[in-house]
């Protein structure tokens, strides 16, 4: 039976949402609903933003681990596409809203070992809010748990090589060696391509965006020409979109190695989506420049699982080389096309591995204690498609007045775009609840939720270090004066310590 499409669901969840909002009386959107969200990324902007416009009497509170907001769309999206970012300036009227107070330099449930940081626990907004919104997003990325993973020096996450061009505080101390000739990124989907990019584009285009200086410095002294991209399965099956494949293919200086043929459809084959045949388009049309003659090259090699990185006999804890299984595709012009093991394994000289295969999020350290459900083997926290949040027992019955939206709800996949939809799901739902009476954290409790003023105060002096939104937006002015100064839109603090200066 075919399974029903993403796009699909989201149409049927708006049309019952919107016959539920149909239903309600005007006169509750009066009530006041104090709201606390987890996390400042684009999952709980678009969130906020959405119950601003239907509940402008709602207060919400965003909680945020770091003195700046805006998560992935900060650290997360490369350096070379500023316009991406351009959904910044819509948070920042969502935070110009009177009912919004900003949280920063403040963490929910994790400690963060540093001595002008705040610390507060899940249990306490589960009492001072009427709701809570987990939407903290993804963390941590999948492991291969393949022989030297671990225990060999050169082999990266591509989520911290990100962070680390990002200026992410957490990941400045990467150091990545980019003294190797060929690299090799295990994984087929946009974040593998832009970490493609970043080794491949000339360091003149990056000297003019917000890379991180440290990362920038370090990528002026790259060594590497080639780099390959490899996948499980072959290019019908790759998760990249063609905006990333078109730049990539469009580098000055930089050859692109043709695909096997025999991994590509017919392109006037009727039976292919609209969307794959512009990719295979690409892919077929290739580089303007030969890999033989360009500089720089690199490749999308296809049908191949990782099983072991080497290391070099006079350099043993060093990876210099990974080793592969050959697999072979049921149906390569299948884009489900599931794949078999051939016997045969192939290696490709590796001095330098990124390893690129998703995001995961884990729960809370106070997840279990709430009552709230979290899926281990998805990294999710247990809901019902709409954001509504479900427990931690057999049945999975509601928890009342917490809702997920994000990462943490659906998985790390999709596109900025696909997030402020599905953050438009779970605002609509706690929305719909909310008019409809369903119980929220403090149903039947006479006084209003005090949210950060009541939350401050059982979190003793450190609260004093939240950050405000006023605060961060000192911090955003000095780092645009840093960068008028070298010609940059901005030179990013990479230190929490540098951000807290500015304000404290």
């Amino acid at each position: 039976m075919r399974r029903p499409s993403v796009r699909r669901f989201r149409f049927v969840a708006q049309k019952r949402l919107a016959n539920a909002f149909s239903s309600c009386s005007s006169r509750c959107t009066t009530t006041p609903l104090h709201i606390a969200i987890v996390g400042s990324g684009p999952a709980g902007f678009y969130t906020a933003s959405r119950i601003v416009a239907r509940l402008p009497s709602a207060r919400i509170d965003m909680y945020e681990a770091l003195p700046v907001p805006f998560g992935l769309v900060r650290h997360g999206v490369a350096p070379d596409h500023p316009e991406v970012k351009n959904c910044e300036k819509r948070f920042d009227e969502v935070a110009s809203s009177p009912n919004f107070c900003f949280v920063g330099n403040v963490s929910v449930d994790r400690a963060a070992h540093l001595t002008k940081h705040c610390v507060v626990e899940l249990d306490s907004l589960l009492r001072n809010y009427d709701s809570v919104l987990l939407a903290y997003g993804a963390s941590q990325d999948r492991k291969l748990k393949i022989e030297g993973e671990s225990s060999l020096s050169g082999v990266y996450s591509a989520r911290q090589f990100v962070g680390w061009y990002n200026g992410l505080p957490d990941c400045v101390h990467l150091d990545p060696d980019l003294s190797r000739d060929e690299a090799v990124i295990i994984g087929q989907g946009n974040v593998a391509l832009d970490v493609a990019r970043m080794l491949l584009e000339h360091v003149d285009v990056l000297r003019r965006t917000d890379i991180a200086e440290n990362a920038l410095a370090r990528l002026a002294q790259s060594r590497v020409r080639r780099v390959h991209v490899v996948g499980r399965r072959g290019p019908m099956q790759a998760a990249f979109t063609i905006k990333e494949l078109r730049e990539l293919m469009k580098l000055p200086g930089v050859g692109f190695h043709p695909v096997d043929p025999s991994l590509i459809p017919q392109l006037d084959n009727s039976g292919i989506a609209r969307p794959l045949k512009r990719l295979m388009g690409v892919l077929l049309q290739g580089s303007p420049e030969a890999p033989s003659h360009a500089p720089k090259s690199w490749s999308l090699d296809s049908c191949l699982s990782p099983r072991r990185f080497l290391g070099r006999e006079n350099s043993p804890a060093t990876v210099w080389r990974t080793e592969f299984d050959k697999v072979k595709l049921a149906d390569p012009f299948d884009p489900q096309s599931p794949v078999s093991a051939t016997g045969e394994c192939q290696t490709l000289q590796s001095g330098l591995v990124f390893r690129s295969v998703g995001y995961q999020s884990v729960p809370l350290p106070g997840l279990a204690g709430a009552g709230i459900g979290f899926d281990e083997k998805r990294g999710i926290v247990c809901n019902d498609g709409l954001g509504r949040v479900l427990d931690n027992g057999i049945r999975k019955q509601r928890v009342a007045g917490v809702y997920c939206a994000g990462w943490v709800k659906r998985g790390p996949t999709g596109v900025i775009a696909s997030t402020m939809q599905d953050a438009f799901i779970t605002a609509d739902a706690m929305i719909q609840d909310w008019l409809h009476g369903a119980r929220f954290l403090r149903t039947g409790q006479d006084t209003a939720a005090r949210g950060w003023d009541a939350v401050k105060q059982e979190a003793g002096p450190m609260a004093d270090f939240a950050v405000s939104w006023q605060q961060w937006r000192k911090i955003d002015e000095a780092e645009r004066e840093r960068g008028e100064l070298v010609g940059k839109p901005r030179v990013k603090f990479t230190s929490i310590a540098d951000m807290l200066s500015v304000v404290f």
